[in-house]
């Protein structure tokens, strides 16, 4: 059986892009489930697939991320993969589709666990927000928070892989230099920016359009926004970027990874032979 992936909110289950990806598992809030329940749930998870990889952002809350180590540290499984993403919500709900669609794919369990931070990085994930007062996940300069109280301010933010910041009318995002699609999640803010301008300037070949995550106001400091996220819909080049990293087997669990930091045990690898560069999978062709 594949790779099992959960997320920690519905809302972070986008459609599968075929009819083989598998959804994902829903570790629920401790308000919303008892430890019990939940502790059931992750057994079936468990006995069924093997193994679990729960993708959540680091901006979920604190009772909610306790609630995953309690589940972990009463199973006493070393089969529980609990792996922190700083990213936007829709960029997790993004990587979490491209997760399941890994998982049913010829790798390992540390492999896919592992494959996250490595994907992380070709989702280029911002928002257009009305106002940038409250944002505090990227630095914003000064003048930029005197502009957010100027009515009629949009700006233009990328928060992964690289924090960029403009004010609309003053600049441009840089985008991918690799085909992608786009997907947008509206908020409370109206505007055609990101499908008219921001699009055609990426070169993306597609833009679909997914309800707005409950977190997303939270994370961004505003609920006057549109969030977007460009991605890697190719699982041929998904796969191609995974397989093109040398395997290591972590020194502490055994279990086979790759890049700097086992998915599971989280014990870091500082080997130099760690390192490739994956980047060459997107213009090697399938």
């Amino acid at each position: 059986m594949p790779t099992a992936i959960a997320v920690t909110s519905a809302d972070l289950v986008l459609p599968p892009t075929d009819h083989q990806t598998p959804t994902a598992a829903l570790i629920h809030s401790p308000d919303a489930q008892p430890l019990d329940a939940a502790l059931d749930e992750m057994t079936m998870l468990l006995d069924h697939h093997g193994y679990v990889v729960v993708l959540y952002p680091a901006c979920l809350p604190a009772a909610h991320e306790q609630r995953l180590y309690a589940i972990r540290a009463m199973l006493e499984s070393d089969r529980i993969a609990l792996l922190e993403l700083d990213l936007p919500p829709l960029g997790v709900a993004v990587l979490a589709r491209q997760m399941r669609q890994l998982s049913i794919c010829d790798f390992s369990a540390g492999i896919v666990a592992s494959a996250a931070r490595l994907l992380s990085h070709y989702v280029h994930a911002g928002a257009l927000l009305g106002s940038v007062a409250r944002l505090d996940r990227i630095d914003v300069s000064l003048k930029a928070h005197a502009k957010s109280w100027i009515p009629g301010t949009q700006f233009g933010v990328v928060a992964n892989p690289k924090p960029q910041l403009i004010r609309l009318g003053s600049g441009e995002l840089a985008g991918p230099d690799f085909a992608t699609r786009l997907i947008v999640a509206r908020g409370q803010l109206q505007s055609e920016w990101v499908t008219d301008t921001l699009a055609p300037a990426w070169r993306i070949q597609h833009v679909h359009e997914a309800p707005l995550p409950a977190d997303s106001p939270r994370w961004w400091g505003t609920a006057r926004l549109i969030e977007f996220a460009a991605y890697l819909p190719d699982i041929s080049v998904l796969y191609q970027l995974v397989a093109s990293v040398r395997r290591e087997v972590c020194t502490w669990c055994g279990i086979p990874l790759i890049g700097d930091r086992c998915g599971f045990c989280s014990a870091p690898l500082t080997a130099a032979s760690s390192r490739t560069a994956a980047t060459r999978a997107l213009t090697a062709g399938p």
